[in-house]
């Protein structure tokens, strides 16, 4: 495909649309891959898939391998959904939740989010799910953004012990998070200490730059 050849000299945007969560997402290739991005950041298939990828390799591949169920909170393009499928090859049921539908459309056209069997992807908020839903998870990624933007809900008790119910004991949250200041540096240092001794928590600084990744194992 001359596009994708001619992507290793510079970015060919092959698609664009506006987007009432995302603003202007935007499907490129670029240095030979597809990616999916919105005004100011990498959605999926870029650093974006990189920074998950780091993460589930903390976790442990042949770990995860052995979980039955997984929930992805922030579906994008479903770089991680693809790097847990293939790569990964994990068998279990996979359940992706996007709020923004223009990028579930997006997704499935480029990307071929709906192709993988055991994945139900679910088009809702990501805080109305989980208070809604009655299944536990063996592991919950959480990668939410808007453009650069972290909603403040992730960050409240409230949530966050939603999402610690959710989770089987001995399994893991993957919570990605943007740092673009001292702010959100202190925000991460008071998530953190949100965990008590029942969880063991560790904070991955510095991935591509501004993300930092939390592994939250639950021990009991």
């Amino acid at each position: 495909m001359i596009k994708r050849v001619l992507s290793f000299l510079l970015p060919i945007k092959i698609h664009q649309k506006k987007s009432v969560y995302s603003k202007n997402l935007e499907v490129t290739w670029n240095n030979g891959y597809l990616v999916l991005d919105s005004e100011n950041t990498n959605y999926s298939f870029g650093s974006l898939q990189r920074v998950l990828k780091k993460g589930l390799k903390y976790i442990g591949y042949e770990r995860i391998q052995n979980f039955n169920s997984i929930l992805v909170l922030g579906v994008a393009g479903g770089s991680v959904i693809e790097t847990l499928k293939k790569e990964i090859k994990f068998k279990g049921r996979i359940t992706g939740v996007e709020i923004d539908a223009d990028v579930i459309e997006l997704a499935k056209k480029y990307f071929g989010l709906g192709n993988y069997n055991n994945v139900s992807i679910v088009n809702d908020d990501a805080f109305e799910f989980v208070l809604k839903t009655k299944e536990k998870y063996d592991l919950i990624i959480i990668d939410i953004f808007q453009d650069t933007t972290m909603p403040n809900f992730l960050f409240e008790d409230f949530f966050i012990n939603r999402i610690n119910f959710l989770l089987n004991v001995n399994g893991f949250i993957l919570f990605n998070t943007m740092v673009l200041g001292y702010q959100d540096r202190r925000r991460n240092v008071d998530y953190k200490n949100k965990f008590d001794t029942n969880y063991s928590v560790r904070l991955y600084p510095k991935i591509e730059v501004h993300n930092e990744l939390f592994t939250i194992k639950k021990l009991s």
